[in-house]
């Protein structure tokens, strides 16, 4: 039983450990979020589809939702991935993340912020509001809990909501 507490524990340690990409193809995009494709089959009645999701490096100036002009290819790239056959009917939520630097209702708010700033820039791009939601986690969920000032944990997850 200890062994198995282990392996988990260590399972675990490592799964929460996935850097936040920073660059990927539009391919790369759709895996992450649509997954393999589901084999044909004529009965999908016990077929439960997972939600997915996927860490982004979006940067933003220094205590602002305003958008840095290099996170844009990733973000049009993740709208070229959204438009794709295999996610064109899949809503997203959009959640801002932050680290532990400042307070909590801040840190609420300025998340909120850049989740709506993501989202004001995928309907930019063509992407319909009505696919995505935004979400401000503050620093209520850090990527790495161990080290809450860490820049990993400013980031924009991107999770499929069907």
């Amino acid at each position: 039983m200890k062994a198995f507490i282990l392996i988990l524990a260590t399972a675990v340690s490592f799964s929460s450990m996935a850097q936040p990409i920073e660059n990927a193809s539009v391919d790369q995009l759709v895996e992450q979020l649509a997954g393999p494709e589901q084999p044909k089959t004529r009965n999908l009645r016990n077929l439960k589809v997972e939600p997915r999701s996927i860490d982004l490096v979006i940067q933003f100036e220094f205590a602002s939702a305003k958008l840095q002009e290099n996170s844009k290819p990733l973000l049009e790239n993740l709208v070229a991935a959204m438009k794709t056959d295999r996610l064109m009917s899949t809503r997203f939520k959009v959640e801002g993340h932050t680290d532990a630097k400042g307070s909590g209702p801040y840190n609420q708010s300025l998340s909120f912020r850049r989740a709506e700033t993501v989202i004001i820039y995928m309907a930019s791009q063509g992407i319909d509001r009505d696919r995505v939601e935004a979400v401000g986690k503050g620093f209520s969920e850090l990527l790495y809990p161990d080290k809450p000032h860490a820049i990993e944990n400013r980031r924009v997850r991107i999770t499929t909501l069907q």
